[in-house]
C-alpha cells in the first residue's frame, strides 16, 4: 500500500555522448540532441512524452555542462534552474544520485520518475499507464521500481529481469527475483522461453529519500559527497565538482539496483527501442518498397536496404545493398548494415586522433 502522497518529478537523463551514431554524433554534438525521426529531437521527444504525466516545472535534466546551452535551446519550457550541470561524466549512479539531492532540499518525499533522453517509445499512453504503476508503487517507502520491458525477441544487447509473473493478487509492479547481465544468444532465447524476463530498459521510479538511503547503504561515500546538495549554503558549484570528483564511474544498476533490499518491476509493451546504433535506426525508420531508408538529401538508384543519412550535401547509392552510408559534413562513414556496432571503434580512434591533436597544440 502506498503511503506517500509527495509529489512528481522526472529526471531525464541526457549526458552520454552516442558514440556508436559517430559521425554524427560527437562529443560536442550527442545522439539525443539530433533528429532522427521527424523533427524533434530524442531528448525533445523525452520532454513531451511526459506532458500529462509530469508538469513542466516538474522535470529536471542532468546533463554535461558543455551541453546546459543546448539543452536550454532545445527545452526551453524547462526553468534553467532544473537544467543540473555534470563537470564530468560518471555514468548514471552518480548523476541520479546529483538529481535525488537537488530534489531532496525542497521535497524529501517527492517521488521520481528517472528516464534516458535517448530512447524512442512509440507507445505514448502505454508508457502513461506503465509509468503510473511505477509511481504509485515508488511511493511505498523503502521500494524500488523498475520498468521492464517485454521481450519481442532473444536480444543479446540487453541486461534481463528475472521476475514471477505468478505473483499472487494481480500486482500492477511484481517483485524482482534476480537480475542478469547481457546473455549470449542460447541464454536469451531461453529467458524468452520462460516467461519470466524483462530487458532492463534504464527507466525507474522511486521516493527520493528511499534512493538516497540505498545509496547512503551501498555507495556511502557517494551518499556524502552528494548530501551535501540538499542543505547546500554557498558555493553548490564547488560541492558539485567535489562530489563527482569523489565519485566513482558505475552505474545505477551495478551501484544500487542489484543490491537494493525492496526492489518491483513493472512490465511494459510500450514499442520501446533504445536507438542503440544505426542499425535500430534504420530498423525504426520508413522505408521505401526496396527496403531503404533515408533522410536529407538522397538519391537510391538500384539500391536496398541500404540507410542513407545526408546532412550537407547530396549522397547517391547506385546498385548496392545493406549499407549504412552518413555524411556528416567534414566526414562519411560507409559500413555494411551488420557492422553497425563496431562504429563505436571508428568514434573511438577518431575522438583520440582529436585530443592528442589538442594536447600536441597546447603543450
Amino acid at each position: 500500500m502506498a503511503d506517500s502522497e509527495g509529489a512528481v518529478y522526472a529526471l531525464i537523463m541526457a549526458g552520454g555522448v552516442g558514440s556508436r551514431f559517430w559521425p554524427l554524433s560527437r562529443r560536442d554534438r550527442p545522439k539525443q540532441f539530433l533528429k532522427f525521426f521527424g523533427d524533434q529531437s530524442l531528448l525533445q521527444m523525452a520532454s513531451e512524452r511526459l506532458d500529462g504525466l509530469v508538469p513542466v516545472d516538474g522535470r529536471f535534466v542532468v546533463t554535461n555542462e558543455r551541453y546546459v546551452a543546448e539543452t536550454m535551446r532545445q527545452l526551453p519550457e524547462i526553468p534553467p534552474r532544473n537544467i543540473l550541470a555534470e563537470p564530468v561524466s560518471r555514468n548514471t549512479a552518480p548523476c541520479i544520485a546529483f538529481g535525488a539531492a537537488r530534489l531532496a532540499a525542497f521535497d524529501p518525499e517527492a517521488v521520481m520518475l528517472v528516464l534516458p533522453a535517448d530512447h524512442l517509445i512509440e507507445d505514448v499512453p502505454g508508457f502513461h499507464e506503465a509509468a503510473s504503476k511505477a509511481i504509485w508503487a515508488a511511493r511505498e517507502k523503502g521500494v524500488v521500481v523498475t520498468m521492464g520491458i517485454t521481450p519481442s525477441q532473444p536480444s543479446t544487447g540487453f541486461g534481463y529481469i528475472e521476475f514471477d509473473p505468478d505473483q499472487e493478487g494481480n500486482p500492477s509492479a511484481f517483485d524482482v527475483v534476480s537480475f542478469k547481465e547481457k546473455p549470449d544468444s542460447k541464454t536469451a532465447q531461453a529467458f524468452v522461453n520462460t516467461g519470466r524476463y524483462l530487458w532492463n530498459s534504464g527507466m525507474f521510479a522511486w521516493r527520493v529519500d528511499t534512493i538516497l538511503s540505498e545509496f547512503e547503504r551501498s555507495l556511502p561515500k557517494v551518499f556524502e559527497a552528494f548530501i551535501r546538495l540538499s542543505s547546500a549554503h554557498g558555493d553548490d558549484a564547488e560541492i558539485v565538482a567535489s562530489a563527482f570528483d569523489e565519485s566513482p564511474s558505475i552505474s545505477i544498476d551495478y551501484a544500487i539496483m542489484e543490491r537494493a533490499r525492496h526492489v518491483k518491476v513493472v512490465p511494459c509493451d510500450i514499442g520501446w527501442n533504445d536507438v542503440g546504433d544505426w542499425q535500430a535506426a534504420y530498423d525504426l525508420s520508413q522505408k521505401d518498397v526496396a527496403e531503404n531508408a533515408s533522410k536529407g538529401d538522397v538519391t537510391l538508384i538500384d539500391a536496398s536496404g541500404c540507410f542513407a543519412y545526408s546532412s550537407s550535401r547530396r549522397v547517391v547509392l547506385i546498385g548496392t545493398s545493406n549499407l549504412v552510408v552518413v555524411d556528416a559534413g567534414d566526414t562519411v562513414l560507409v559500413c555494411d548494415l551488420s557492422q553497425a556496432q563496431r562504429v563505436k571503434e571508428a568514434a573511438n580512434e577518431y575522438e583520440g586522433r582529436n585530443r592528442a591533436h589538442d594536447d600536441s597544440v597546447t603543450m
